[in-house]
């Protein structure tokens, strides 16, 4: 089954995931989110996988998230969505796939429990 991790290279969470998939003989799909960003159908499919909603999966410390005045409770699931898929840099980081399961790597180790699933 393949692994998929949605990168930021600029981001050390990422790069310490994707070090320990390494580390655990993973060579993942690396999905460079920010250079090509997932639709909103794909996000709410992310989301199902990490059994979360959209809220969930935003990083309202952001800047982007301020700038844009944005907040949580005034906005429906759908429209998180789109706002996630015109904005990634407001995506958590990272996620990792497999199969239909997904962990987001805060900490990296989080990733390990779908990756022992893997072996099984």
């Amino acid at each position: 089954m393949n692994v998929i991790i949605h990168h930021n290279p600029r981001c050390s969470k990422s790069r310490t995931t994707l070090a320990l998939l390494r580390e655990h003989g993973i060579e993942p799909e690396i999905v460079r989110y920010l250079d090509d960003p997932p639709d909103p159908a794909r996000l709410r499919q992310i989301a199902a996988r990490l059994g979360v909603g959209p809220a969930e999966m935003v990083r309202t410390g952001e800047s982007t998230w301020k700038e844009l005045g944005l907040a949580l409770d005034a906005l429906d699931d759908e429209s998180l969505l789109r706002i996630l898929s015109e904005h990634p840099i407001l995506i958590e980081r990272p996620i990792v796939e497999l199969g239909e399961r997904a962990r987001i790597g805060r900490p990296p180790e989080a990733v390990l429990d779908i990756l022992q699933q893997r072996r099984r």
